[in-house]
């Protein structure tokens, strides 16, 4: 069984492909989600989909209208509430959803769920008692511009013998891309109009590109060197040590300042030539950042240049 609480899984998780069909394994998928996305397309032998309400909808539970707490890049709490009206009153929001499962699931002996659920204000009270950084929780909500979580490294404050920071430096494993089967490094990267993989828009100011997503970046004697030129559409290779080949097509090359040998592409297009087997030492991180990969003229533009 699987629950997805919001996020678009088949897309966001590495090795697209082997994602889905793990999906479309399960007995059980329930996805709660504001909007419809492609990880809907791949159930398992039963499938829910629990619309919830959005952050920006009006959350209205026993105890009145409730709010949300986020934190933001600079470390600072705040409370976040909807004001827009919901399209059903049947809607139910994320919070009111997860505890009703949990209280069908395992009951009120321990954790009265559906009392949480009148009252985010009892949830906070509980993250206040167990979480440092978090006493007063409710209070400090009502701060202008809400509260300061903290930063050890802002303070200055690092948990090493000299209580400095320390750094350290390792050489990159040769392992990583043998120039023999892989010619190229691929990253994979967000575009401005992105968080996670919610696309908002198809522009990336930050990196000249409008309109579209599928593009390959690659310095330009690179590009030269596979005798093609910038704007061609080409098919990305990833090179696996577990013998699958993984493959996107027809995507435009992108003349752009990046060392040799290097590649970026955005993702989750290019997520299916992430493999599955191959992640970080120590961390069980996905190696987006660092896929062995060849790239070829795409096998669409060369039938349509034979046309």
């Amino acid at each position: 069984m699987l629950i997805a609480l919001g996020g678009n899984l088949a897309a966001a998780a590495p090795d697209t492909h082997l994602t889905c069909e793990a999906l479309q394994r399960c007995g059980l998928t329930v996805h709660i989600s504001t909007k419809l996305n492609r990880s809907h397309l791949m159930p398992g032998a039963q499938g829910l989909i629990l619309p919830t309400l959005g952050r920006t909808e009006e959350d209205m539970q026993a105890s009145g209208r409730q709010f949300v707490t986020v934190e933001d890049s600079f470390s600072m709490v705040h409370a976040s509430e909807g004001i827009g009206k919901p399209l059903a009153s049947t809607q139910k929001s994320e919070t009111a959803i997860v505890a009703g499962i949990a209280h069908a699931v395992l009951g009120k002996d321990k954790l009265d769920w559906l009392a949480l659920a009148d009252d985010y204000n009892r949830i906070r009270d509980h993250i206040a008692a167990t979480i440092p950084g978090f006493t007063d929780f409710n209070t400090r909500c009502d701060e202008p511009g809400g509260f300061w979580l903290g930063n050890a490294a802002a303070q200055l404050r690092f948990a090493t013998p000299s209580g400095k920071a320390e750094f350290s430096a390792a050489p990159l494993p040769t392992s990583v891309c043998p120039q023999s089967s892989a010619p190229f490094v691929l990253q994979t990267l967000r575009s401005h109009d992105q968080y996670n993989t919610t696309i908002y828009g198809l522009d990336d100011r930050y990196r000249g590109v409008y309109g579209q997503r599928d593009v390959l970046f690659m310095h330009p004697e690179d590009i030269r060197g596979l005798g093609l030129s910038d704007g061609d559409r080409v098919d990305i290779t990833t090179q696996s040590v577990d013998g699958i080949e993984r493959r996107v097509e027809g995507f435009r090359l992108v003349a752009y300042d990046i060392p040799r040998g290097n590649l970026a592409a955005y993702y989750p297009e290019t997520n299916p030539l992430v493999p599955l087997s191959s992640f970080g030492d120590g961390t069980g991180t996905p190696t987006s950042k660092s896929v062995p990969v060849s790239v070829t003229p795409s096998v669409a533009q060369e039938t349509l240049r034979i046309a």
